[in-house]
């Protein structure tokens, strides 16, 4: 499968962005699918994902409540919203997939087998 993400830029504090990742090659009703983001000297967070075998979502205890995480299965296509954005949730956001993906997707040891080139989102005043 192939990922491609899109819809990161700069924004100051309290503002929003969408980002989006489009998947081709595969239908995404076999993946677990989400969002992780990498800043400069810090470890990789997942932020939000979606398993393929209960279909539930998860999110980081450090975006919740302000990001959403959607899919669309006939779009093959996931998103997410990011409102109230800190100067920490300054990264790199990747969007990644693994095939018959169980469990809770959210965990940080959680391994992924494809990845998008990954979207830039900067939050600064």
């Amino acid at each position: 499968v192939q990922l491609v993400e899109s819809g990161g830029g700069s924004v100051q504090p309290g503002g929003s962005l969408r980002l989006s990742c489009v998947s081709s090659g595969g239908t995404l009703d076999d993946y677990a699918i989400g969002f992780v983001r990498q800043a400069p000297g810090k470890e990789r967070e997942a932020v939000a994902c979606i398993n393929s075998d209960t279909r539930s979502t998860y999110s980081a205890d450090s975006v919740k409540g302000r990001f959403t995480f959607s899919v669309d299965y006939q779009k093959n296509t996931v998103y997410l919203q990011m409102n109230s954005l800190k100067s920490e949730d300054t990264a790199v956001y990747y969007c990644e997939a693994r095939l018959y993906g169980s469990g809770k997707c959210i965990h940080r040891k959680y391994e992924y087998d494809y990845w998008g080139q990954g979207t830039q989102v900067t939050v600064s005043s």
